[in-house]
């Protein structure tokens, strides 16, 4: 795979915005980071989860003697010796989804339910001893199947309103010069990062200490302390290395049940899931059923704009995945409809997954606007530019920064866009027509209220302390250069120590919204300490600390639509003999605020764009409607896009610096994927005429989709 990033930025003074390695990578690279999984502890025994063999039903019996009595099982929790745990509350993410809460109840909503924790001295033992288990159950029938015509399909509002509209939709459609009325869809998709769920628990001193990997030490203590009902000091998380979280790795079923088993046993457990238990209990993007109509006038400006989405969840907690909220940024209409809905089914809970909510809903509304661009005559960057509101198309609020233009125009010039014939089906090299396509895209640009602490060594060396989690972004390093530059020395004299709720409350990483709320707040505590210095203070032996709390700062800030953009560009070639889709080349170009080191952002922005590829043409999770459960829930059967998917990416940026942010920092975690399967459908339908509305673009939908081509 080859990267390339060049192009319009400013040069700034210091570290920050120069590209760095990262400095955890020798440590990475040699082993000596270790991971959740990999840390010793004395005494430590091991948790196997048992997962249910039923889609709906009760657990009647458990069989638990012979368990007990093979070598090295140590106990066997259930939903009738398991510790009790509390639900009823409010998280920093909402009301938790009742999964985490195992072996509270003999309900079985959804095949892979966990039913039983088996304990061992080692792990080989706990895994044999949990394949033995006999579970007898009274099994009742299961429902799976995902529409978006099903009658309970209901709004739920999310992490916004589930239905917001304005204006008369009929009367400015049937006004309307042009109108695309159009449904797409989108499958099933899961996380599958590279390091699975690990955590062990244990306690000390009457303290809980928890080793796991996670998204946010903070997040996690404060689950932990309401479901065992302890004062939120008397918990300890730590995550100090990721190996990839993608929205999956919060509060899990794992977790849960491993401080059950510490608590039990009154030594550390640890439980550690498979690949195959992953599919089932850690979320996944729902699938989505989306229908979207758009009229404009004869300039092509919208008059109407309607998106609606629906998503499956689980009869237990209703997660939504709104994907009609890239409309209420993206596109302004005199009438302007979106709603999400959900529809309740015997299956797990889905989940955040990287850009949710856009993802999908970009591959949508993004392919719509290429269709209307067709119908109206007119170039499909130019139909965009025309729509660009002064304000957002709901809230009414000022953007914070709205460079999508800039991107559409810098973006076009490197990709050659003016070069390209509008016609569809026109350009060939033998048995491969070739087309190419373009998508806009928008991430939110939040922040959330962090603490650090930063503390002037007595050798000369400083010590940045916050409880961020790097799942692979490159957090680390980019604190590392945001310190260095608040404290005007350079980064090899700054340690960051990251992955500790000792460490006092921060953001977790997800939204995009990690590197900002915590590079404003070690940036606070930096510039403070630089200052006590500047006075010429001693340096005594416990050194000179200072502590920052965004909070205030995050909350005085105006409301605005505050977002990251982009836009995206694919050229495709289509094998008319088999179906194969090939992506020859991708270009995104994106304004996503000040770039804190462009070596790691990079890497983010071509990695998701490279999930794009795959979301676009591989990634499908199938469900069996006799059991409920997936084909080939594993890395055999579950496709994903590889090297030799993916021959020439380019991420770059424009400058977008954010003026609110101390730092400039906007969010790059997710923008790098939205829009990015519509780029590669609406490149398809060029090269092939054919438009194709459902993902992932399979080869026997091409090949049916060209039933005048001689096929293999």
């Amino acid at each position: 795979m080859t990267t390339a990033t060049t192009g319009t930025r400013t040069t700034t003074k210091g570290f920050t915005g120069t590209s760095h390695t990262r400095v955890e990578g020798r440590d990475k690279v040699t082993g000596a980071a270790r991971y959740a999984g990999e840390i010793p502890f004395a005494d430590l025994a091991h948790g196997w989860l048992v997962l249910s063999t039923v889609a709906r039903g009760r657990i009647r019996s458990i069989d638990t003697a012979p368990v007990l009595a093979r070598p090295g099982v140590l106990a066997v929790l259930h939903h009738e010796n398991a510790p009790r745990v509390e639900t009823d509350y409010v998280g920093m993410l909402g009301v938790p989804d009742p999964t985490c809460a195992v072996f509270q109840h003999d309900r079985v909503p959804h095949l892979g339910w966990p039913v039983a924790l088996v304990v061992a001295e080692t792990s080989e033992q706990a895994r044999e001893a949990a394949e033995t288990l006999v579970v007898h159950y009274e099994k009742e029938q299961h429902d799976i199947d995902f529409a978006a015509a099903r009658p309970n399909a209901h709004p739920v509002d999310g992490y916004m309103p589930a239905v917001v509209e304005k204006g008369d939709l009929d009367a400015e459609l049937a006004a309307s010069h042009v109108v695309v009325d159009e449904e797409y869809t989108t499958p099933e998709e899961h996380h599958a990062m590279m390091e699975p769920h690990a955590a062990t628990a244990r306690w000390d001193g009457g303290r809980l200490e928890l080793v796991d990997s996670n998204q946010g030490t903070t997040w996690v203590v404060g689950e932990l302390a309401k479901m065992f009902s302890l004062d939120p000091a008397s918990v300890r998380v730590r995550s100090e290395h990721v190996g990839g979280g993608f929205g999956s790795k919060g509060v899990r079923a794992h977790q849960v049940a491993a401080v059950m088993a510490a608590t039990v046993l009154q030594r550390p457990v640890r439980v550690v899931m498979t690949r195959r238990q992953m599919f089932s209990l850690t979320g996944y993007r729902s699938p989505t059923a989306q229908r979207v109509r758009l009229g404009t006038d004869a300039d092509g400006r919208l008059r109407a704009l309607e998106h609606r989405s629906v998503n499956l969840t689980s009869t237990v907690y209703e997660f939504v995945e709104s994907a009609a909220g890239p409309a209420r940024v993206m596109y302004d209409a005199d009438a302007h409809h979106t709603a999400n809905r959900v529809v309740r089914l015997n299956v797990p809970t889905p989940t955040y997954m990287r850009a949710p909510g856009e993802a999908p809903g970009s591959f949508a509304l993004e392919s719509a606007l290429d269709e209307l661009a067709e119908k109206c005559g007119l170039d499909p960057i130019e139909l965009r530019l025309r729509n660009e509101p002064e304000r957002g198309p709901v809230s009414g609020l000022p953007f914070s920064g709205r460079n999508l233009p800039a991107c559409f125009r810098e973006g076009a010039r490197r990709f050659g866009w003016a070069d390209r014939d509008p016609r569809p089906g026109v350009r060939r090299e033998g048995r491969w027509l070739l087309g190419t396509g373009t998508a806009a895209a928008s991430f939110g640009a939040g922040a959330g209220p962090s603490t650090a602490v930063a503390t002037a060594e007595p050798d000369g060396t400083f010590t940045v302390r916050i409880a961020a989690a790097d799942i692979g972004t490159g957090a680390r390093t980019a604190l590392t250069l945001i310190a260095a530059d608040a404290l005007e020395v350079s980064p090899d004299r700054i340690e960051v120590r990251i992955g500790d709720s000792d460490f006092g409350p921060a953001m977790i990483a997800g939204g995009s919204m990690g590197t900002r709320s915590w590079g404003w707040a070690v940036m606070t505590a930096a510039g403070e300490l630089r200052e006590r210095l500047a006075l010429g203070a001693d340096i005594p032996p416990e050194g000179i600390t200072v502590r920052s709390d965004t909070t205030a700062a995050v909350g005085a800030l105006a409301q605005k639509e505050r977002h990251s953009f982009g836009a995206q560009f694919a050229e495709v070639a289509v094998d008319v003999t088999t179906g194969e889709v090939r992506v020859r080349r991708m270009l995104g170009i994106f304004a996503a605020g000040r770039i804190v080191n462009p070596l790691t952002a990079r890497s983010q922005l071509v990695g998701g764009m490279t999930w794009g590829i795959s979301m676009a043409l591989h990634e499908e999770a199938v469900r069996d409607r006799a059991t409920g459960g997936l084909y080939g829930a594993d890395l055999a059967g579950y496709h994903v896009a590889t090297h030799a998917d993916v021959p020439f990416v380019e991420a770059d940026w424009v400058d977008d610096p954010d003026p609110d942010d101390p730092v400039g920092i906007k969010g790059i975690g997710e923008i790098g994927i939205v829009g990015a399967a519509a780029a590669i459908a609406n490149a398809v339908w060029h090269a092939t005429g054919v438009r194709h509305r459902n993902l992932p673009i399979r080869p026997d939908r091409v090949l049916q989709s060209l039933p005048g081509e001689p096929h293999a």
